[in-house]
């Protein structure tokens, strides 16, 4: 069984969102990751980059593949989690704990598209 955690957000490609205020915080589900299996690159946007909802901002690669890596929100980069370009297995040893980045939101009310814990669980048969 993967970890869920109550109170996130997700979306179909398998991130989570923390919201704090006007701030997504955005990392990839444990689904994800023990899906992907050892992951040995994260490919990180740079700070001040515009991301938007549904496009790719980033790429994991693991030894089995490479996966996109897309936003749940559109607006502008503010922190990238830079620990991940040295040590990219923190992704599997804790994937809520090793967010990717942080995104200042154009549209909060995207969120509204985002599922729930209870509704991400269906979504991935668990």
């Amino acid at each position: 069984m993967s970890k869920i955690i109550e109170g996130l957000k997700y979306s179909e490609s398998h991130e989570w969102v923390k919201v704090e205020g006007n701030v997504a915080v955005v990392g990839v589900s444990d689904f994800a990751q023990k899906e992907m299996g050892d992951i040995t690159y994260v490919d990180l946007p740079d700070v001040d980059d515009e991301v938007e909802a549904g496009e790719e901002f980033g790429a994991l690669e693991s030894v089995k593949a490479a996966s996109e890596l897309i936003s749940p929100v559109s607006g502008k980069v503010v922190e990238v989690n830079e620990e991940l370009e040295d040590t990219p297995e923190k992704v599997n040893e804790d994937a809520y704990a090793s967010w990717i980045i942080k995104v200042e939101m154009s549209d909060p009310s995207q969120l509204d598209a985002l599922m729930d814990a209870a509704a991400y669980k269906n979504h991935i048969g668990e």
